[in-house]
């Protein structure tokens, strides 16, 4: 267990942005919790739980407390039969990592389990796939999820939970809503898998991608294969660019709403859903700059920071979005990312 003293919160997010943590601290094993935990008791500090800090904005006052970095490691397969494995990854590796891993076992016949291999190059930690419920191309990690390990700060012991206790939806989970918000620290996810592959029709961008190189046979390694170009093409990556990925959250629609935004020509998917990426793409804000920040001229949906130097330079360029969107379709966007600090 690695402790360090005033780290800025810009060097562990990939927005690049966030004043100074009090304190850092690395969890490389799962038995360095208690102490953690003990060690921000003492001190009577407030904790945060950060993995790859991709889906978090640092704000800029900092932040007066600990933060856990998430060092843990590991993928292993519990179990298997003909048609189904389950796979348990500690909840530091990456959530790719884990994508590679199971698109190259085999299953008895092939070469790849199927449910997560859409979820391929997105960034981040195994273990905030259940926070957000992350999903992408027709999956989400709710579809595979079997349980989760967690230590738990409130009753301070490890706890086993079954996916059907994490109430699990669009982006939400007990984990970022209400008394859940910082009680849990998930050690390690289990997933089940099975052989049933995707096939098509897939989303429009990965249809169309399949379709212009003439792919007509898929397996776990080609919807992998497919999705990472696609996504290349389409959003940059933090590791070059300072982002936080996709900024904002699709727009969920009833019934009424529906009919009326097709009437207008604004696409709706199933169960609702408006693209928030279509919707700023449309409000004319792709490419453009706002104080620092600039709406990727790739997708909509990402905000660059290119110059910003604060918190209050992003919250501006994200109102000037919402307001853009808003005024044009009477739809009033919501910040995917988290936040971390005193503003």
């Amino acid at each position: 267990m690695k402790i360090r003293e005033n780290v800025p919160i810009a060097e562990l997010t990939t927005m690049r942005l966030g004043g100074a943590a009090r304190y850092v601290i690395e969890i490389e094993e799962d038995k360095d919790l208690a102490e953690a935990y003990r060690f921000a008791k003492e001190k009577d500090l407030p904790t945060y739980i950060l993995g790859g800090g991709s889906n978090v904005i640092g704000r800029d006052g900092g932040f007066n407390g600990v933060i856990f970095v998430n060092k843990l490691h590991g993928i292993y397969v519990i179990d298997s039969d003909k048609d189904s494995i389950r796979l348990c990854a500690k909840s530091g590796e990456l959530l790719d990592d884990l994508v590679e891993y199971s698109v190259k076992l085999w299953n008895g016949e092939f070469y790849g389990w199927c449910g997560i291999e859409a979820l391929s190059k997105i960034p981040g930690t195994v273990g905030a796939a259940p926070v957000q419920n992350v999903g992408a191309y027709g999956q989400e990690i709710a579809q595979t999820l079997h349980s989760v390990c967690v230590y738990d700060n409130k009753d301070n012991c490890f706890k086993h939970m079954m996916a059907d206790e994490l109430d699990l939806g669009y982006r939400h989970s007990i984990f970022n809503t209400g008394d859940g918000v910082g009680r849990y620290f998930i050690t390690s996810v289990t997933l089940e898998l099975h052989k049933n592959w995707l096939k098509p029709p897939f989303y429009t961008s990965l249809q169309a991608y399949f379709d212009e190189h003439k792919i007509t046979e898929f397996n776990p390694q080609v919807i992998r294969d497919g999705v990472a170009a696609v996504r290349a093409g389409k959003l940059p990556d933090p590791a070059e660019f300072a982002s936080a990925g996709s900024f904002f959250k699709n727009v969920y629609l009833d019934e009424e709403e529906t009919k009326k935004a097709e009437a207008k020509g604004i696409p709706v998917w199933d169960g609702g859903k408006v693209p928030s990426g279509w919707l700023i793409e449309n409000a004319g804000l792709k490419g453009k700059e706002f104080y620092g920040m600039r709406v990727s001229d790739k997708a909509a949906l990402v905000l660059i920071n290119e110059s910003a130097k604060n918190y209050a330079d992003l919250a501006k360029a994200r109102q000037a979005v919402i307001d853009a969107v808003y005024e044009k379709y009477g739809y009033k966007l919501e910040q995917e990312p988290m936040e971390l600090g005193d503003k």
